[in-house]
């Protein structure tokens, strides 16, 4: 019984390592890019690469850890560190890297396909960019107005009487008795009845003369803007008005009132401060990186969620001279047609700047690494062969980057897992600065 126990355990024992040791031999045979390790590791290993270089296979220099590639050694095997199977590095790759720029790297298509490379192309495409922004609404400065009067006097009565009424060309301000105005209107219904009464006289000075007042009574009363359909009626009635009704020259709405009744007023008295709402001022902030985007003229549009659906279509109409020192923005001014009085100061609306860049070259944004004093791409040189690339770009649009140099349209690039490459590319450069390392 108990020899029957032991040779059933020694079975076992010679099974377990027979199977240990092929699945560790299949294993090594079908790793990507790795010869299959012979089963000692004495000296035939480097009989067997002489023999493999006499056949006319490709000659292996070394081998090396994939994971520390400053790791040599001059026979497979297992690395020391990571467990992981050592790669060959063959004659001809190594050859054909020498001649290729710093940092090139080879990948075989199985590794492509394991790490997830995908590549994208560099074309000529017709590119536009949208910049947006927060834009803030306020008061056309230009539509904006102090209303004074020219004669002095005492306000009567107020009919433009509350902040923020509207207010139209011809509306009635406010009535204002002045006794320079009765004074004038009465010098010039004297001069109308002396020309009516010596309009025929022998002396021809005198008809002149007559006129010469009249006309002079009645320029006195426009500039103090009395209107004509006052100065016919004070014809009509041959009476002076004791007050006169100044009316609004100006239509918009009121923004300030200074005008109250009994108040005495001089020709440097603001009584009303006026503002036009037919057009608005958007003024948006853009950033220092965009701010060669833009200029005069530009279309822009508005969106607000007040209106939810509907954009205000207006133009870029002045750009500012200086940069705001704190948020390192550009300050840009917009003009919009404001019809139905919808954009109101002070409002907040998203505003979008259309930018027609034309036809550029252009690479896919995922393609481009950026170590902060450059950026580059690795370009597919074929046959598995990837070349890092620095470039210059420009700005970024729509997952595009516009390619000012470095690249040509046709040139392939890697658009995924370049990290990786870019990882295995370091590394390379690593190694090369390092000189050669000790065999093991």
């Amino acid at each position: 019984m108990k020899k029957r126990i032991v040779i059933s355990v020694a079975a076992f024992v010679v099974i377990a390592g027979a199977v240990y040791l092929s699945r560790s031999y299949i294993a090594a045979w079908f790793a990507p890019g790795r010869s299959a390790p012979a089963a000692s590791t004495g000296g035939d290993h480097s009989s067997r690469a002489a023999t493999a270089t006499a056949s006319g296979e490709r000659k292996i220099l070394y081998w090396v850890d994939p994971m520390h590639p400053a790791y040599k050694s001059d026979r497979p095997g297992i690395a020391p560190d990571c467990g992981m199977q050592l790669v060959p590095v063959y004659a001809d790759e190594a050859a054909q890297l020498a001649q290729m720029p710093p940092g090139t790297v080879r990948i075989t298509p199985e590794r492509q396909q394991l790490i997830g490379v995908k590549l994208g192309q560099v074309d000529i495409q017709q590119v536009s960019k949208t910049i947006r922004t927060v834009a803030r609404i306020t008061y056309d400065e230009t539509k904006i107005v102090h209303y004074h009067n020219k004669v002095e006097g005492w306000i009567e009565e107020i009919f433009a009487n509350f902040t923020g009424a509207p207010i139209h060309v011809g509306d009635p301000l406010f009535s204002l008795y002045s006794p320079e105005l009765v004074s004038t209107q009465q010098e010039y219904l004297i001069a109308l009845r002396a020309k009516k009464e010596l309009s025929e006289s022998p002396v021809p000075e005198i008809a002149r003369s007559t006129q010469s007042l009249l006309q002079a009574a009645r320029q006195r009363l426009k500039l103090w803007d009395v209107s004509d359909d006052q100065i016919r009626r004070l014809e009509e009635t041959r009476e002076p008005q004791r007050t006169i009704t100044f009316y609004s020259p100006h239509h918009g709405f009121i923004l300030e009132k200074k005008a109250f009744e009994h108040l005495r007023v001089t020709p440097d008295t603001d009584l009303y401060l006026i503002a036009d709402l037919s057009t608005v001022w958007a003024i948006v902030e853009i950033y220092e990186y965009e701010a060669s985007l833009v200029q005069v003229g530009q279309r822009a549009t508005l969106s607000l969620p007040t209106y939810p659906g509907q954009t205000f279509a207006g133009r870029i109409s002045y750009i500012y001279p200086q940069f705001d020192p704190q948020t390192r923005t550009l300050k840009v001014r917009m003009d919009f047609p404001n019809p139905g009085m919808k954009l109101r100061p002070d409002m907040f609306a998203t505003a979008e700047i259309g930018v027609n860049l034309g036809a550029q070259l252009v690479i896919p944004a995922d393609a481009v690494l950026d170590s902060g004093t450059q950026r580059y791409v690795f370009l597919a040189k074929g046959d598995g062969y990837f070349e890092p690339r620095e470039v210059t770009l420009g700005p970024r649009s729509d997952g595009y980057f516009l390619v000012l140099s470095g690249l040509k349209a046709g040139d392939t690039v890697v658009t995924s897992a370049n990290f990786l490459i870019d990882s295995e590319s370091r590394l390379k450069q690593a190694t090369a600065q390092m000189g050669s390392q000790p065999q093991h």
